[in-house]
Order: structure tokens, then sequence, then C-alpha cells
């Protein structure tokens, strides 16, 4: 113990600028990764082994093991290197994640019809999603923005129609062809529907106190991590209207609140031409965190 607090006590003293600017990168580097991989059971995972390095690292540090010291020296250049393999769906969404912030998910009307249409939209979906919750049928609708969802467009029925509310209540009418999948709008237009859509691994769900969440939202939060749509979900057990977008889930919205958010993501955000821009997409996703 006297040495390891002697070593601090040097370290302290040699404590510069440049050092502290040193340590300064390498916690935002940590910092990022956290960010990157939170809410996904890939965090559990990693709890687990910083906390197993502490603990190696204080072992060796305090105790004279040289055979232990020399079989964690021998093992750790074979554990980063299966960290990729553990993490590699993780590490994949959250390089998508920062390819996404890198280039803007914020689609803006250029022409004064493309708005009016992209209201006109939003009505429907707004309005159909009020019935559906009145009616308790279940409904899971995406919205297409600027990832393309062809690969999934192609599970489904493609219909290339209007976007109106009785469409979409037609759709998810109970024991009808259709209702059993996803319907996907992009421009405007009802591409397909009874689309399949990628299940969630990330565990939010899991840690929800409720269980009325099933399928429809695992889906719902699978196509909001796999790209940037946003994925509108009434359940069929209680009528809640949910959102999900990026990773997180707003629940038990109203029609009012649910067309403001929907809005909100063809709106440009503030600062968006500052050059942190990026940064603030990147690192401040959490304003419409998941309800419980």
């Amino acid at each position: 113990m006297p040495d390891l607090l002697s070593e601090l006590s040097f370290l302290f003293q040699r404590l510069n600028i440049l050092s502290a600017l040193d340590l300064l990168l390498v916690t935002l580097v940590f910092l990022g990764i956290l960010l990157l991989v939170r809410d996904t059971q890939a965090m559990v995972l990693l709890r687990g082994m910083i906390l197993v390095a502490i603990l190696l690292t204080l072992l060796t540090s305090l105790v004279n093991l040289p055979a232990f010291s020399w079989l964690v020296r021998t093992t750790l250049p074979t554990l980063l290197l299966a960290i990729p393999v553990i993490f590699a769906q993780e590490i994949r969404r959250g390089l998508e994640r920062l390819g996404r912030a890198g280039a803007g998910t914020i689609i803006l009307p250029t022409r004064p019809e493309d708005a009016l249409a992209i209201q006109q939209t939003i009505k429907a979906i707004v309005t159909a999603a009020a019935r559906l919750s009145a009616r308790q049928h279940g409904a899971l609708i995406i919205m297409q923005r600027k990832d393309g969802l062809q690969e999934y467009v192609q599970t489904g029925v493609r219909m290339n129609a209007s976007v109106t509310p009785e469409l979409l209540l037609q759709v998810f009418y109970p024991n009808t062809p259709l209702h059993d999948g996803a319907a996907i709008i992009s421009d405007n237009r009802l591409t397909a529907a009874a689309c399949v859509m990628p299940l969630s691994a990330s565990g939010i769900l899991n840690r929800s106190p409720e269980r009325q969440m099933g399928l429809r939202h695992r889906a719902a939060l699978g196509i909001s991590e796999a790209s940037d749509a946003i994925a509108v979900v009434v359940s069929e057990e209680t009528g809640s209207i949910s959102i999900a977008h990026n990773g997180r889930m707003i629940r038990r919205l109203d029609s009012e609140r649910l067309e403001n958010i929907l809005n909100a993501f063809y709106q440009p955000p503030p600062g968006s031409g500052s050059p942190f821009a990026f940064l603030s997409r990147l690192f401040n996703r959490g304003k419409k965190d998941q309800e419980k």
C-alpha cells in the first residue's frame, strides 16, 4: 500500500496541462463507448469486464503474485481480441448510430407541397392511431426517413396507396390478412403492409414494470435501432399509443402529443447549423427517453 500511494503521489506531481488533456480525451472515448452501448445487453457484460479488470489490477498491484501476474499479462491480449466478437452486434449498432448522427436524420420539406403532404400523412396517422386505440386494435406503423427500408418492404404485401385513416383502419382490422405485421410509409405513400420487422435485443422492455408490451413493441424498437425510421405502436391489450425512435420509446401518448412529436421530427432542431450539431445529435439523444 505505501508503494501504491507513493506511485500515485509521483503521478500527481508530474501532472501538467498536456497530461490533463490526455486523460480528458481518454475519458471522452470511454464515455462515447458507454453511450453507444447503453440500454443494450452489452452494458451488463461491459460492467462485468470493467469490474474484473479493476479487481485484477488491484490484486496484482497490492500482492506479489508472480505466477498470477504472468497469467493475467498472457491472457490479456486474447481477451482484447475477443471483445469485437462478444460485442459484434452492439459495435455494429453503435457505428450505424454514429453514421446516422454524422449524416443527420432530419428530413425537411423542400417545397410547400411537400410540407403539405407530410402534414396530411401525419394527420392520417394520428387519426388512425386514435381510432385504433379506442377500439384496442393492435397496429405498427413505420415512417421511413433517410435510411431505406426496401429489405423490409419485400417481406410484406406491396400496396403503394395514399395514406388515409380509413385505409390504416382496414389494414389493422383484427383477423384480416394484413393486420399481423407492420405498415411501412415512405414518400407519403403506404408502400407495404404485413411487413416483418427485426426484434429488439436491447432488453429495455424486459426492465419495464408492465407486461403489456409484446412483439409489436419489440419490433418497433428493433426497426428504430436498425434505422432512423419512426415507429408508431398501438397496444392490442391496453390501446396505449407509443412511439419509438433511435432505440427509445415514449409511451402512453394521446393524439395531440403524438402529433406534436411527429411534427417535431420534421422541424429543424435548434442550432442545426452549429459546428457542434453533430455532437449534439450523437450524445444528446435522451431528450425523449423511455417513459416507464
